[in-house]
């Protein structure tokens, strides 16, 4: 048999992103995905500049740009009052491209169209993986969902991307701490509401904010993040919920939650990996996406980071159309995630904390902070616009590695 064989755990954005690269260098690709079929978990996502250039790799980039809503936008305080203007014009002049809005269906149903018809496999979930070293491959037991059976694979790659409670990372990393908690919930919802929402802008109030994202359909994506004991839930129902804590807010955030049903509104506690794994691979295993580094959402990195950690894996590991012999000094596996966690972590680890600085920021609680917050945005927003972009340059200035 000839070609290498990647067996990949999970078939979130950043799973299928790995398949997709990976069956692009010629791997012979499996996905395993527990869940009997794709439901994308949430309701939107940004794609940034540097997340663009890595879909441009793997094909779907233009089709990305295809449902961009171009138009203006920026950051408001809770009386609607805009603190910081922004503009698709301004945002491409600086990073060479635009940042997309759109569902997490539409990217999803994107790269599983770029992906190889018979590699995703549902039903599938992970049980336990055996990293293999130099010479031997990876072992992957497979348990079977619905049919209660199991098996083993052999692989020359795995790659995990199952997520902050990664189970392979727990396996491999059995000290790591694993993810804590934030202290805020987030609520994300799809809505149409009537009159549609002009503008996109992001909403900053005192230890709460909103994501007002209007999508090229007419529709909204919508986000809105407030402290909550871990594992909250709303007694009358999460939407009642984002009416109390939400509907003295400007408009269209009242607006916007009134249009959506409560069976819309999807609700999740804001964990990260606080605590940095001490690299991104084991044997001939790499961790990839959330399972890696998982963040929070406060630069909108978390999905794009996996798409470029999909990207710089494939280039890592080379073609997969000749086979491994693994002989001494023939195997090249272990050494290619070598470098791959040499690359990524420091950059991922870098985006994490920012956005964990981030945060601080964006869900400021004392009134006289916040008062400052607002006044030095929107001063340094009419003084010199260009401050505040910079601070992107690093993070939306990534470039996929040259052939």
């Amino acid at each position: 048999m000839g070609g290498r064989t990647a067996v990949i755990a999970g078939a979130g954005i950043g799973g299928l992103a790995a398949g997709c690269a990976l069956a692009r260098r010629g791997w012979r690709v499996r996905v395993l995905e527990r869940a009997g079929e794709i439901r994308p978990v949430g309701a939107g996502l940004g794609v940034a500049p540097n997340a663009l250039r890595a879909l441009d790799v793997l094909g779907v980039g233009d089709a990305v740009r295809g449902r961009a809503l171009r138009g203006g936008g920026g950051i408001r305080a809770a009386s609607g009052r805009w603190l910081m203007r922004t503009d698709q014009d301004g945002v491409r002049r600086r990073f060479g491209d635009e940042l997309v809005v759109l569902r997490r269906s539409d990217l999803v149903g994107l790269l599983l169209g770029a992906l190889p018809e018979s590699a995703l496999r549902t039903g599938a979930r992970v049980v336990s993986v055996a990293p293999g070293r130099a010479g031997r491959p990876a072992c992957v037991e497979v348990h079977e969902v619905d049919r209660g059976g199991s098996e083993t694979l052999e692989a020359d790659l795995v790659v995990a991307a199952d997520g902050i409670d990664s189970a392979v990372r727990r396996a491999l990393f059995p000290r790591h701490p694993g993810p804590v908690y934030s202290g805020a919930t987030c609520w994300r919802l799809l809505a149409r509401p009537e009159p549609p929402v002009g503008e996109a802008a992001e909403i900053w109030g005192r230890g709460r904010c909103a994501g007002i994202m209007p999508l090229r359909d007419g529709s909204v994506y919508a986000y809105l993040v407030a402290p909550a004991p871990e594992g909250a839930r709303a007694e009358g129902g999460e939407a009642r919920a984002l009416r109390e804590a939400f509907g003295d807010w400007c408009d269209p955030v009242p607006r916007v939650i009134g249009s959506a049903p409560e069976d819309a509104v999807i609700r999740g506690d804001l964990r990260w990996l606080a605590t940095r794994l001490p690299e991104y691979h084991r044997g001939r295993v790499a961790l990839l996406g959330d399972a890696a580094h998982a963040m929070l959402p406060y630069l909108g990195q978390g999905a794009c980071q996996a798409i470029e950690d999909a990207v710089e894996l494939a280039h890592a590991v080379g073609r997969g159309d000749t086979p491994e012999r693994r002989t001494s000094g023939s195997d090249t596996v272990p050494d290619a995630l070598a470098a791959y966690s040499s690359s990524r972590a420091p950059r991922a680890n870098a985006v994490a904390a920012a956005s964990a600085r981030a945060e601080k920021v964006t869900r400021m609680r004392s009134r006289a902070g916040t008062a400052v917050r607002d006044a030095a945005l929107a001063t340094a927003s009419r003084m010199t616009p260009a401050v505040f972009m910079r601070q992107f340059d690093r993070t939306f200035g990534w470039e996929p590695p040259a052939e």
